[in-house]
Formats: C-alpha cells, structure tokens, sequence
C-alpha cells in the first residue's frame, strides 16, 4: 500500500532526547505498519530531526543505530558525549564581538544572543552523522526530497537546505547547522555564513512539507517539543517550551490544511511516561536509551489507538495487529 499512497514526514527538533523518540517512533511505525520510512516522499528535519532524516535517508534506522553490540547505557552514552561534544574553538568569543556584540549594540535583535559564542563545536554533529551514516552519504545530499532547516544569523531568517531557494552544502553541514543549539554549541559556519539551530523559529517547520510537487496522501510529524501532557515534577521551563512548539505546531497545521484540505494528518507527541525519561535536559547522552526504550513501550498503545491507528493502516498498511494491551 505504501507504494500507492504518498506520504510526508516532518520530524521536530528535541535534542538528543527527541532523536531517541523520532527513532523508536519510526522504528515501532515500520514494525506495525510493514511501511518503510525511506519510501516517504518528503523528509522535513529540524534540528534532532535532521539527524533523524539523515537516518532515514541513509536507511540506518535501526537498533544498532542507538546500541552497539556489547554496549551497556553507560558506553552509548559516552559514545555520544565524545563525538557530539568536542570543545569550541576560543576564537569563537573574539567573532561574537566582532559580528555578534558590536552590530548587536547599534541594532539589537535575535542575533545578538543567538550568535554568542558556545561551549561546543558543531562539527561534532556532522562526525556523528557521517558515523551512522557512513562519510558518502554525510557528504553528498539524499537523491530523494529531503529538507533540514537551519536559522541564518545574518538574515535571520529560516534556510531549508534541500529547497532550490537554499545554498547546495552537504548533508552533514546542514544538520550541524540545523541542530547547533544557542549557548551549548558555536554557530555553524558554512561559506562564510553563521547558522542556528532551526528550531529558534519554530521546532517542527511543518509548512515546509507544502513544497512537495503534489499535495500527499498523509503527513506523519513526530513532535518531541510540542507535548500536550507533562511529566511529574516538570519544571516550568518545560511547559512553556512546549507551549511555544505547540502554538507554532498549530499554525503550520492550519497552512496544511488550507492548503491540502483532503490530506491526514498524523501528530506523535511524547506521552508522560515518556517525558518522564526524556526531561528535564533532553541534550543529556545518559537519557537516549532509557528514552528509546520507553517510546517503544508507549507506541504499544498510542500506535493502536482508534484515531492513529485507522489512518496508518489506511495509508501505511498493516504489517502487525496491535492491541491496546501494551
């Protein structure tokens, strides 16, 4: 059935945390449905997401992507930390200066804080991309529709890489740049241009899927960032950076339906449960498993409930019954 129906995935941004979410998510999605991510006909990643439509694209999505052979939690997550979370370079406070403080002083903007120097470099997310991936596909651009979305400095203004409007870079700069978080990373630098991570201007960047020749059959958006429920004990960070997603989630959401009045919509949220192993920092290494472990659990019972599961098995088809037992 998935080569008769054309499907759209948009994956939001969520640190290493909602990398671990959008895996198992697509991963239980694939065992439910028999539907293999990679047939998707648009891939729109943000941030996490972009590493994740790396995955897909480069057709890794799986276990061993998360758990090495004879790794325990500890070992996955110091395999993380030391690839993802090589130090900046200090020239990094000397540009900021230059570019950042002192135009920021005659105009202040979003750029002033959002190019400040970080304590990490990005191109430790490009190494581990082009780890999962193999250095070919990290340094080439997927053959099929593929969009990851970075904020540029200068301009301040969203870039989806992978649009004809874009600058033609490699897949590993576009996710460096799309996923090189304010503060914990250094813009990232491609051609003389400072990027952020994408998610600054929004966490999921759904309307980007309205660029597809067509309109699509359905629109999968696994939103780590945009929850509706809350763990216990969250703080009150957690709730407005999820009410934030949410609002911009809702707007993109009216763009598609305005747009594509016939097309179904998916949206995956982390349940409580699942927040619970995710938070309260979801760019801590020592959460990726639990993370992983706990969204394969809960798709058990959010993949089978009515509203889902009618609408993946209509479009995706049925590979395994589910029941709401799990």
């Amino acid at each position: 059935m998935s080569d008769e129906r054309s499907i759209g995935i948009v994956l939001g941004g969520g640190g290493i945390t909602g990398a671990s979410y959008e895996i198992a998510a697509l991963m239980a999605i694939r065992l439910a449905t028999g539907w293999e991510p990679n047939d998707a006909k648009v891939v729109v990643g943000t941030s996490a997401g972009a590493t994740v439509a790396g995955l897909v694209r480069g057709e890794r999505l799986d276990i061993g992507t998360m758990v090495r052979e004879m790794e325990d939690e500890d070992a996955v997550a110091g395999r993380i930390a030391e690839t993802l979370y090589p130090r900046s370079n200090p020239g990094g406070l000397t540009r900021w200066m230059r570019r950042g403080i002192i135009p920021g002083l005659r105009s202040p903007g979003v750029s002033f804080v959002l190019g400040a120097p970080g304590r990490y470099d990005p191109a430790g997310i490009g190494d581990w991309l082009e780890s999962l991936i193999g250095p070919e596909a990290a340094n080439s651009w997927p053959e099929l529709p593929t969009v990851t979305v970075a904020y540029d400095l200068e301009e301040r203004r969203r870039v989806a890489f992978g649009t004809e409007q874009a600058p033609d870079v490699s897949l590993r700069d576009a996710v460096a740049a799309s996923s090189a978080v304010p503060i914990i990373f250094d813009p990232h630098r491609i051609d003389g241009r400072a990027y952020v991570d994408g998610g600054v201007a929004s966490g999921t960047h759904a309307d980007l899927i309205l660029g597809a020749q067509e309109p699509l059959d359905l629109v999968l958006i696994i939103a780590p960032m945009a929850a509706d429920e809350s763990r216990n004990k969250s703080y009150p960070f957690e709730a407005l950076l999820d009410r934030v997603g949410r609002k911009a989630l809702e707007a993109e959401l009216a763009q598609i339906k305005a747009a594509w009045p016939d097309t179904d919509v998916v949206v995956l949220r982390p349940r409580s449960s699942v927040l619970s192993a995710m938070r309260p920092n979801p760019m801590d290494p020592t959460r990726a498993v639990p993370t992983f472990v706990a969204t394969l659990n809960s798709m058990k019972t959010r993949l089978a409930s009515a509203e889902v599961w009618a609408l993946l098995r209509h479009h995706l088809g049925d590979g395994i019954q589910l029941t709401n037992n799990g």
